[in-house]
């Protein structure tokens, strides 16, 4: 048998060996984070300032429920295993560094989301994350139209970090 075809023969035996040892452990591919199953997202009420951020929100909690393996994004709360709803609270900005000349080159935002997900019944998953923060730098700008896209960047970016540590803490209780 040539050099070739013996390594490939080789990657194959390992590679079914390594793929029955794991079925045979008990070990399941949706254990390793839980299995959300049909999540229904409600697009949070919007306490702060910004308008629009409770869809930029919701998006992103959508999103990442449909990025995730063993989740199913259903509009339906009556068909939903779960469902996600929330609040948007006030977003902070504050100066993040200055210079004497442009006076301040970056801000920092924070967002706060207050989210809980729920069985359709009512029922509100058990250590299910409450108030969760996320900060975010975005550079000033003299032109003010940039700087309103910085910070609609830095809203978008925050939004999917929160989303993503939310479905993680929920998929982990979900899966303990």
């Amino acid at each position: 048998m040539p050099p070739r075809t013996r390594s490939f023969v080789s990657f194959v035996l390992l590679a079914a060996t390594a793929l029955l040892w794991v079925a045979g452990c008990g070990y399941t591919w949706a254990e390793a984070g839980g299995v959300l199953g049909r999540v229904a997202v409600r697009t949070p009420r919007n306490d702060s300032t910004e308008a629009g951020l409770e869809l930029v929100v919701a998006d992103a909690l959508r999103r990442e429920v449909m990025r995730r393996a063993g989740a199913q994004l259903v509009e339906d709360p009556s068909r939903a295993d779960w469902v996600v709803s929330g609040r948007v609270l006030p977003v902070r900005v504050v100066p993040a560094s200055l210079s004497p000349v442009v006076l301040t080159l970056e801000y920092q935002l924070t967002l706060i989301l207050d989210l809980r997900a729920h069985a359709p019944d009512g029922r509100e998953v058990a250590g299910t994350p409450r108030d969760m923060t996320e900060s975010e730098l975005y550079l000033s700008s003299s032109d003010v139209e940039a700087e309103r896209k910085n910070r609609g960047e830095a809203l978008q970016r925050v939004s999917r970090q929160l989303a993503a540590r939310f479905l993680d803490q929920l998929g982990e209780e979900d899966g303990a």
